[in-house]
C-alpha cells in the first residue's frame, strides 16, 4: 500500500474516531442535562428548570401539551411555583419532592444536532406533620420520552414527555390507588390560565392502566421496531 492510501485510510480512521468520541460528549452533555432537570425540580427550583428548555420547548404532562417558553413558564412557574412554594423558587420546610432520573437510553441523530431519550422517574413526596398545608404523602412513577436540540453548541430540552404512570399513597400503597387519582388536563389556555395550551389525544390513562409508551428506538438485538400491544392495559376502566 502507497504513503498516499495509508494516509488517506488514517484520516478515514481519524475522522470516524472523532464522530464516536463527539457522540459519546453529547450523550454525556444530555444525561448531564436531564439529571440537571431532576435535581432542580427535587429542590422546587423552577426558573432554573425553565432554562433548560429551547426557546420552542415543550412540556407534555397529564394530558396537555405545554408549548413554547411561555407555556413551560406557565407550568413550572405559575403553576408549580405557586402550588407548592407559595409562589418561591426553592424549597421550603417541610416539602419533599425527589424525582430521581433513572435508566436513560439516549440516541443521538446522525447530524448531532438532535437526539432522544427515554427514561424513568420514581418520585416520593410529601409534607412532614410540622409543615403549613394539606398533610399527603405520595409514591409516583413515570416514563420520559424527551427531545433534545443543540442551539449554539449547548444542548436543551425540546420536549419533556412525561407520562406519570402511578400513584400510590404512603400509608394505603399502590394496590388501594382511587381510579383517576390525578384528573387529567381537559380545559386549555387561555380558558384556564394555568392550563396547557393543546389537548393529548387520546388522553393517557394513569394506574391501574398499564398503557406502554411507544419507544423511540428499535429493538436492540433484532432492529426491528417494537410492537406494542395495549389492548389488555385498560381492562378494568369504564369510560
Amino acid at each position: 500500500m502507497s504513503d498516499e492510501k495509508k494516509l488517506k485510510k488514517l484520516e478515514k480512521k481519524l475522522d470516524a474516531l472523532e464522530d464516536e468520541v463527539g457522540r459519546l460528549r453529547d450523550v454525556n452533555d444530555i444525561r448531564k442535562l436531564q439529571y440537571a432537570y431532576g435535581y432542580f425540580i427535587d429542590k422546587s427550583q423552577y426558573n432554573e428548570v425553565a432554562d433548560l428548555f429551547s426557546d420552542d420547548g415543550e412540556v407534555w404532562f397529564l394530558g396537555g401539551i405545554y408549548k413554547g417558553k411561555k407555556g413551560v413558564e406557565r407550568l413550572y412557574i405559575e403553576r408549580f411555583r405557586t402550588q407548592f412554594t407559595d409562589g418561591h423558587n426553592g424549597p421550603r420546610y417541610g416539602w419533599l419532592l425527589d424525582h430521581p432520573q433513572l435508566q436513560m437510553i439516549i440516541d443521538v441523530a446522525e447530524d448531532r444536532k438532535t437526539a432522544k431519550a427515554r427514561g424513568r422517574s420514581m418520585m416520593q413526596a410529601g409534607t412532614h406533620e410540622t409543615a403549613a398545608g394539606q398533610q399527603r404523602q405520595w409514591w409516583e412513577g413515570g416514563i420520559y420520552e424527551n427531545e433534545y436540540v443543540r442551539e449554539d453548541g449547548v444542548w436543551k430540552i425540546k420536549r419533556l414527555g412525561y407520562f406519570p404512570h402511578w400513584h400510590g399513597s404512603f400509608q394505603e400503597g399502590w394496590g388501594k390507588t382511587p381510579i383517576d387519582f390525578i384528573p387529567m388536563a381537559k380545559v386549555c389556555y387561555p380558558e384556564d390560565p394555568l392550563g396547557p395550551d393543546e389537548l393529548i389525544d387520546p388522553a393517557p390513562r394513569l394506574w391501574p392502566a398499564t398503557d406502554v409508551v411507544p419507544f423511540h428506538y428499535e429493538h436492540p438485538v433484532t432492529g426491528k421496531p417494537i410492537k406494542i400491544d395495549n389492548s389488555r392495559a385498560r381492562e378494568g376502566f369504564k369510560d
